[in-house]
């Protein structure tokens, strides 16, 4: 009788942890935000200084708090462009709030459930009709911004109470303000539900193939439906913190952040094509971001410059991985 040896096994080093997360995309924004820091450190001598580093986290938190969630909702392969809109609807709901005499946790509260109302509206269109939601959010775009329009038109609304100035200018401690705190506090919230749970692998698992999760007994709409409620939701906690720093409401608050958000998401590694992602990887794009726009105010280099920016980045993130797959195959 005769007995046969089982092979060794060599470990793979190229495979190891270590290995994959040294070639992973977060390391890659790791270095560029490294070298982002130190160009901006040459630069401009203002730059390293404690208070001009808060007040650069300005520069990206309240975008990176919507991101988080739409990070969710674009690896299940939705997308919301609707963000921005709400945020002006909402400021406007807080603006008309505290015009009737509310105090700070009333308009605090009407903020942030005009959030989820709105979010529950694009939600219940998406995932109840089944309607594509790229078109449903162009739509509540226009209709979220509008109403702001009808009601405010060429006015603001303005003398906030010194209270609500706390979220959006109050500091925690030192040079750590209350909207990086809340920004700290809603990365560990969603790196965990995206991550660490039962919930986040139900996400990804609609991301690859909705129909095969739907076949599996996932009831992929309702996640849907919540992942809208969350994006809602975190445009709200956003319109809060943007209108308390402002100290006023306009029509065209927050302008512009549906495209600052979703270049956010696509920088730090999300696919748009759902499926992948981190947020962690989202962490790191939105202080990329931060520091690239940042550095350049501090340079003085024009508001229009950095909108051609913010846009070759998104395109650059999108069309660079495609390219480099058609060169390799």
């Amino acid at each position: 009788m005769t007995t046969t040896t089982a092979p060794r096994q060599i470990p793979n080093r190229l495979t190891s942890p270590a290995a994959r997360a040294l070639k992973s995309w977060e390391s890659l924004l790791l270095v560029v935000a490294v070298a982002i820091f130190l160009m901006n450190a040459m630069a401009s001598p203002y730059f390293l200084d404690p208070w001009n580093l808060s007040d650069a986290s300005f520069n990206f938190t309240e975008e990176a708090m919507i991101a988080f969630a739409m990070a969710m909702l674009i690896v299940a392969g939705e997308i919301d462009l609707s963000v921005g809109a709400i945020i002006a609807l909402a400021s406007t709901a807080m603006g008309m709030a505290m015009s009737l005499g509310a105090g700070t946790p009333l308009i605090v509260l009407v903020g942030l459930g005009t959030g989820l109302l709105c979010g529950a509206f694009n939600g219940a269109l998406v995932a109840g009709l089944g309607l594509p939601s790229i078109v449903v959010t162009i739509g509540t775009m226009s209709l979220f911004r509008g109403i702001s329009y009808i009601v405010l038109g060429d006015a603001a609304f303005t003398g906030y109470p010194a209270s609500f100035a706390w979220f959006g200018q109050g500091y925690v401690f030192w040079v750590i303000t209350v909207e990086l705190v809340i920004f700290t506090i809603a990365a560990l919230v969603f790196g965990t539900l995206l991550h660490r749970t039962s919930f986040g692998r139900i996400v990804y698992a609609i991301g690859n193939n909705a129909t095969a999760a739907r076949f599996s007994g996932i009831r992929v709409d309702r996640i849907r439906f919540i992942l809208f409620l969350l994006t809602g939701l975190m445009s709200g906690v956003a319109a809060v913190c943007l209108t308390s720093r402002l100290g006023s409401t306009r029509p065209s608050i927050a302008t512009g952040f549906e495209l600052e958000v979703v270049t956010i998401v696509v920088l730090g590694g999300v696919s748009i094509l759902g499926g992948s992602g981190t947020i962690l990887g989202v962490v790191l794009a939105a202080i990329v971001m931060g520091l690239v726009t940042f550095g350049l105010g501090l340079l003085n280099v024009p508001g229009i410059v950095m909108s051609i920016v913010v846009g070759a980045l998104l395109i650059g993130v999108i069309a660079v991985p495609r390219l480099i797959f058609k060169l390799r195959t």
